[in-house]
């Protein structure tokens, strides 16, 4: 059985609540009686892309389990690789994969430079492609990023979401071990599909996205403040089935 962790927009941005919130978060995953096969986080690492705020993300999400990040419509590429991961700054895509021998982590950067939609380039379709032909056809493929490619029926994401999509369905087509795609960017968890797939969401750290019908249309409503962090559990049994479970971490 292979347990995947998966937490996303904890949005570090020098301030005390939004640490104190990934800090629970990791606190919660350090303390499993279970040794995890990865931790995601998909995205809005650094709430201004500042080095001080990657910094300070470098060591809350430090961790026993493997832990795989990719950056979101907040971040900045140069300064993520630099003081996030430690790698010479580079404005190419950042895009990282895990592989075993029982399944493959391919996080892609759907991050498009100044902007808050996302888009992969073609350099990150070619990357995952190959990925995704070196792979087994036996070994189940998660393929993560920030912005989900699917219309979640919430206007304001909706309108920043991962467009040129049909180029993604057309690579997942190719690629049967292609098992679900995971990303963030909502604020709230969510499970659809997208290429056949199943698309899945994770909730916010830093905060939820209060849906359509749960507010009154006024901007200040969107965002709910008050509500734990949580993040969601992929588990990927021996026969290849995928379950979801969503984790709420209350006092």
């Amino acid at each position: 059985m292979i347990v995947i962790a998966h937490l996303s927009d904890i949005h570090i941005d020098g301030g005390h609540r939004a640490s104190a919130r990934t800090r629970a978060v990791m606190d919660y995953l350090e303390d499993l009686p279970y040794d995890l096969d990865a931790v995601l986080v998909t995205g809005d690492i650094a709430d201004h892309a500042l080095p001080a705020e990657y910094e300070q993300a470098r060591r809350l999400l430090a961790s026993r389990h493997p832990v795989l990040v990719c950056p979101g419509n907040h971040d900045e590429r140069a300064a993520f690789r630099q003081f996030l991961l430690g790698q010479p700054p580079s404005t190419a895509p950042v895009d990282q994969v895990r592989q075993t021998g029982d399944f493959v982590i391919a996080l892609c950067d759907s991050s498009v430079p100044g902007k808050d939609e996302g888009f992969l380039e073609d350099e990150t379709l070619a990357w995952l492609e190959d990925v995704l032909e070196q792979a087994p056809a036996e070994v189940p493929v998660l393929v993560g990023f920030h912005h989900p490619p699917a219309v979640l029926h919430e206007p304001f994401i909706d309108g920043i979401r991962q467009f040129g999509v049909e180029r993604l369905a057309a690579l997942t087509a190719r690629h049967p071990n292609l098992t679900a795609f995971l990303c963030g960017h909502a604020h709230t968890p969510a499970a659809t599909t997208f290429a056949g797939r199943p698309l899945l969401v994770a909730p916010g750290v830093v905060s939820t996205l209060r849906l359509p019908w749960e507010h009154h249309a006024h901007p200040e409503d969107y965002i709910h403040l008050d509500q734990p962090p949580a993040l969601a559990f992929h588990v990927l049994d021996d026969e290849g089935r995928l379950t979801t479970h969503f984790r709420c971490l209350t006092d």
